[in-house]
């Protein structure tokens, strides 16, 4: 099988990625804190803010493709730490858009929904990219020095993701899910809007970007927009938890280090017409409680 590299495999989308990727693909990913093993699946540690290490991997591997999902993706983190967070998000995508052109082999980049403001959801990729946050700052600054120095590049913007835990990386449902399970109330913004998917739905967005050889901006968002308390709501249903349990309130009244936008909602029909087709959401949360994620809470 041809050899793929996917950087940040010990991530949520990058473990969610390598599951899928090794039915086709011979996988190495790289991770750097959170050690990980797989059936079937080389990790290796790498500081890929070392370009030199960086170089030695893409010698020794010689990958027919690149995924590089590795990232500081917490906003408030990037917003208080905008110099080490740049190293990762911004000159690691850079050395590996222009490694990807020195092997002239397909480069898929993750960026995210929040490279825009939320005012003119939603949002197409030719539309004007306005982020309010250090995070999409760094993300639009990423999509913008790839596609400078490899034009090739497919630049897929990922929406809000959730699903089952990896050995390595959860995604915001399990801290829901246990509040929700410790009696607690969540309370969760009525004005805040999202196209969310799975972390499977996500990666298979992502393997099929590179199987339809796509280069330049995709957007891979779900179907259904919808606010984060209605998804709330829609959780609690199908996990058996009380929908008392999830109270309304505003985004603007939470202070937070990195302001967010109120609507992201991503416009995906170029990437549905690919074959791109994510299952409704409650589909996929019951696949997830079906998966065993329910244990975490009433019933199993």
């Amino acid at each position: 099988m041809p050899q793929i590299l996917i950087t940040g495999g010990s991530g949520f989308l990058g473990g969610n990625l390598c599951q899928l990727a090794k039915q086709n693909w011979q996988v190495y990913a790289t991770y750097n804190q959170h050690k990980i093993a797989l059936d079937d699946v080389n990790f290796l540690p790498t500081d890929l803010t070392d370009f030199t290490q960086l170089k030695l991997l893409f010698a020794e591997i010689k990958p027919a493709a690149v995924i590089h999902t590795a990232a500081q993706s917490q906003p408030n983190y990037c917003q208080t730490h905008p110099d080490e967070s740049f190293l990762i998000n911004v000159t690691v995508s850079h050395n590996i858009a222009g490694l990807c052109a020195d092997y002239a082999i397909p480069c898929i980049f993750t960026s995210t929904d929040l490279v825009f403001d939320g005012l003119n959801a939603p949002y197409r990729e030719t539309d004007s990219t306005t982020p309010i946050n250090t995070y999409g700052e760094q993300k639009v600054l990423a999509e913008t020095g790839m596609l400078e120095r490899y034009p090739q590049t497919a630049i897929c913007r990922m929406p809000l993701m959730f699903g089952q835990a990896t050995p390595t990386a959860s995604s915001f449902i399990q801290l829901f899910l246990k509040a929700l399970q410790d009696g607690k109330n969540l309370s969760l913004f009525t004005d805040e809007f999202r196209t969310p998917v799975s972390g499977k739905t996500a990666a298979r967005g992502l393997l099929l970007a590179l199987a339809k050889k796509v280069t330049g901006i995709l957007h891979l968002g779900g179907k259904e927009r919808i606010s984060r308390y209605d998804f709330g709501c829609l959780m609690a249903e199908i996990f058996g938890f009380s929908q008392k349990q999830i109270t309304r309130c505003l985004q603007r009244d939470v202070p937070m280090a990195a302001p967010r936008p109120s609507d992201v909602s991503l416009h995906s029909e170029k990437a549905f017409s690919l074959g791109y087709q994510p299952p409704s959401l409650r589909t996929e949360l019951l696949e997830v409680r079906n998966c065993g994620l329910g244990r975490q809470g009433r019933g199993g």
